[in-house]
């Protein structure tokens, strides 16, 4: 008979699969491999496994397919990223031409800026699973040319002399040379650090099908995809020989996160609705990893850039799911910079607005209000008074006023120019806010649709906005919260500087047709 004790009762059954799931996580992160096997597997029977399926599963060739233990250089090298290694490597590269001759300095410079950027645009600074200088020539040269004849064009309106521009350009043909050669050397260091393990990251696949045990296969057997595998969920395990053994289900994905330090999340074929795996991988825990996902139509194939793969499995980068990194840096320097400017054009509209709610409504122009921001942080907005609340209660839990008899005709034209708002350039310039956003609102309110709306809550993934593309679509005042919500998580999650530009076009469009409130 089995020293196993059986495990009937479902809430002590979930208490065991907890307690080896911390147990197979500690011992992964502790580096012993067999006792995190053992765990693992511990994990796996009291998931809901029988004893019979997990013994059939051990006889397996388990090595493939078991989490092992992460090398002590690839802990201290979790921060590197792709770009961190190549983008230096251009940069001396097309500085380069400076060391022969400082005649074509201002050329030599802007060619570089506009290589760089046009590189960026074009994804070759994008983490990569598969790597090698062949699959990026074709992508590099027609960028090189393309900045080349930018350059060359510019320096032939410029200068007459025909000598001038040729002494030019060779730099231009000698920097993108070195740029292919850089690039070369470049990728030969990251495949090297990768198959020794120096560099890589923990990843957790999703999905616990045929696609999952191959993925988990090939990132145990080839280290040159960067990836650490660390192991499987999936909404239930799964019974027969083609899956993976789980360390936890989908609901643990979150914690597991966290425990495993895990950078990367591989959707391969999750056993549960589209729609209930983004909820989950919505999460503060999970969206901060970088997401890949396999194609479900595998003959299929992106039109822009070139395919990636692990093994034969094509992969793609889905897009991040929170503003961060470089992308968080860009929007918040651009978001300075605008309020400092708007502050200084508009100061006489300002004045304006502050002298006709002064004469309006006496004392106290400004209305100051709790509002909710990024991360669920309340904060202070700042308004042009357009009318005086009855109360703190009536402020905080009034949804509307734009028909209140209150409202004189200043304000009533303040909210329909949406000139009451402007003062908040100021929270915006204290970091508060953000020029685009979702639309701040007050703790009760943010209660209640976080309540009544599962989607509600993920718009705090990023700062409030002075104008968001939610208001300049028509959703503004009493219109559909739900509505809110998906046009507010869609821009978070599809943000770009010419994004926020479209939306400030629009907005700036409303005002002049008195479209607010």
């Amino acid at each position: 008979m089995s020293s196993q004790p059986a495990v009937s009762d479902p809430a002590v059954r979930a208490e065991h699969r907890d307690s080896a799931l911390d147990r197979s996580v500690t011992a992964q992160r502790d580096g012993t491999g067999d006792e995190g096997k053992e765990a693992v597997v511990t994990a796996v029977r009291l998931a809901g496994e029988s004893s019979d399926v997990v013994e059939k599963r051990s006889n397996l060739d388990a090595t493939t397919v078991l989490p092992y233990a992460g090398s002590r250089a690839s802990k201290r090298t979790r921060w590197l990223r792709s770009w961190m290694l190549t983008a230096p490597f251009d940069v001396v590269a097309l500085l380069a031409p400076l060391l022969l001759t400082q005649n074509y300095w201002r050329g030599t410079l802007a060619n570089a800026v506009l290589t760089m950027a046009i590189f960026a645009t074009g994804g070759l600074y994008r983490a990569r699973r598969h790597i090698g200088i062949l699959d990026e020539l074709p992508s590099i040269c027609g960028r090189l040319l393309a900045s080349a004849a930018v350059v060359a064009i510019i320096a032939a309106e410029r200068h007459d002399s025909v000598s001038y521009v040729g002494g030019f350009m060779r730099g231009v043909a000698i920097s993108a040379g070195l740029v292919i050669v850089g690039r070369a050397i470049s990728r030969l260091l990251a495949n090297a650090a990768r198959k020794r393990r120096w560099v890589e990251h923990n990843a957790i696949v999703i999905g616990s099908g045929p696609v999952g045990m191959e993925l988990a296969r090939l990132l145990r057997r080839y280290p040159r995809y960067g990836l650490r595998f660390v192991g499987c969920v999936d909404a239930a395990p799964r019974q027969g020989p083609g899956s993976v053994p789980l360390i936890g289900t989908l609901d643990d994905l979150e914690q597991l996160t966290t425990m495993l330090e895990c950078d990367v999340l591989v959707i391969a074929d999750p056993d549960c609705p589209e729609s209930t795996l983004m909820d989950i991988l919505l999460r503060p825990g999970s969206s901060r990893c970088d997401l890949w996902a396999v194609p479900r139509l595998w003959g299929s194939r992106s039109l822009g850039g070139y395919p990636d793969h692990i093994g034969a499995i094509p992969i793609v980068k889905i897009g991040d799911t929170t503003l961060s990194g470089p992308r968080w840096a860009i929007k918040r320097a651009s978001d300075a910079l605008f309020a400092t400017v708007a502050l200084v054009l508009l100061s006489p509209v300002l004045l304006l607005c502050a002298v006709a709610t002064f004469v309006e409504g006496g004392r106290g122009i400004f209305f100051r209000q709790e509002r909710i921001g990024r991360y669920g942080r309340p904060f202070e907005v700042i308004k042009f008074r357009s009318m005086r609340p009855a109360n703190e209660h009536e402020s905080q839990t009034n949804w509307s006023i734009g028909h209140d008899q209150r409202v004189g005709p200043v304000g009533r034209f303040m909210r329909r120019t949406s000139l009451d708002e402007l003062p908040q350039l100021w929270n915006i310039l204290r970091g508060e806010m953000s020029v685009v956003g979702p639309r701040p609102e007050r703790p009760y309110f943010v209660e209640k649709f976080s309540a009544e709306y599962p989607n509600y809550a993920m718009r705090h993934r990023v700062p409030v906005g002075l104008t968001g593309l939610a208001q300049v679509s028509g959703l503004r005042g009493d219109t559909p919260i739900s509505d809110r919500a998906r046009f507010d998580n869609y821009y978070i999650e599809n943000w770009s500087l010419w994004l926020d530009i479209k939306v400030v076009v629009r907005t700036v469009a409303e005002v002049f047709r008195a479209g607010g409130r």
